[in-house]
Formats: C-alpha cells, structure tokens, sequence
C-alpha cells in the first residue's frame, strides 16, 4: 500500500465493458491532480457473431494500452441482473478486456458500478447523468460524449485514482463519515 502512496505520476486505463458499447476513459495522476487525458467509445452494435465482438474488445484494449501506455486498468465489474446470458456476455467482455492489459502486464483492478458511482458524486445510485456532469466538473471538459458510456469508462479511471489518493495531511489513509468533513479537511482541492 504504501508503494501506492509514494507514485508521483501515473496513467490509469479505465473501461466499461460492453458487448455492444465498451467506454473508456484515460487520466493522467500527478500527485493530487487528475487531467482528462482521452475518453471514447468502441463500437460493436455492427457485428453479428459474439465472438468477433469479443475480439474487437480484445484488439482495442491493447490498442489503448500500446497508444496511451497506462500504468494500470481499472474495470467495472458486471452489475448482478435477472438476465443470466447477458451477464455471461458481460463477464466475457470484461474477461477480455482484462486479458488484453494482463498480456501486456498492466496491473488490474475491478469496481462495482455502486463503488464508481459512490466515489463520483457521492451516491451510490447516480444515474449516468449525473456521473457525466460530475466528472464534467471535476475535470473541466465541456464536450459532452455521444455515448454515456464513455463517461462510465472515465468515471471507473477517476474512481481508481481516488482509492489510491492520500486524504490526510501526514499522507496516510482516512477515512470520513460525509463529503462535509472531507471538503473541510481538503479545502484547497475543492474546485469553486
């Protein structure tokens, strides 16, 4: 943990896996600051055969990881629904995707979509919206994606960097009861 703390810069790799969309997002971590650095879309609606969109996801994820080289991946992990195929879908995509930045060493890290939108805007049950303009904010872009899920993959990048983020002023972990003492205690990272 405290090899985590010390990383001055790095690069984290966010994606929201899709068999139809797949979103990402990059950010660039120096020190206690988060910079946009590019988020997107990958489509598959077009393609038929399951497989196929499984190695496209495959394809683009190590295509993300050779042009941005990002220290690590974080991913959100398939949400539990009624429908079990497209929860099989879903994990197969993620399991690609994760494949694709094991084969190229990147460390790997997963988040429940509750835990990313939690971390965002500071509830757990935050539509896409809401996390879009959250980070919108944050990260002062205007530009708002075609796809939502592009924000998802950019939230799932942010959400990473937070958890690794020193809070306390001595640079160890703590931990608070509500956004109300965090801003109080982290005053000058607050964008007014």
């Amino acid at each position: 943990m405290q090899q985590a703390i010390n990383i001055k810069e790095r690069i984290i790799l966010g994606i929201d896996p899709g068999t139809a969309v797949m979103g990402y997002g990059l950010v660039k971590e120096v020190g206690s600051k988060i910079e946009l650095i590019a988020l997107g879309v990958v489509k598959m609606d077009k393609i038929d055969d399951h497989m196929l969109k499984l190695q496209r996801i495959f394809e683009k994820t190590v295509a993300l990881i050779d042009n941005y080289k990002p220290d690590c991946l974080a991913i959100e992990a398939p949400f539990y629904g009624k429908n079990i195929q497209v929860m099989l879908k879903l994990g197969r995509a993620q399991g690609v995707a994760m494949a694709a930045a094991l084969s190229r060493s990147i460390e790997v890290t997963e988040y429940s979509p509750r835990k990313i939108k939690q971390s965002i805007t500071g509830n757990g049950n935050a539509t896409k919206e809401q996390v879009a303009a959250m980070l919108q904010n944050l990260l002062s872009f205007k530009e708002t994606p075609d796809f939502l899920d592009a924000t998802d993959g950019l939230a799932v990048a942010v959400c990473h960097s937070f958890q690794r983020m020193p809070t306390g002023k001595s640079g160890s972990k703590k931990s608070y009861s509500g956004w109300d003492t965090f801003v109080k205690d982290n005053a000058k990272r607050v964008v007014k």
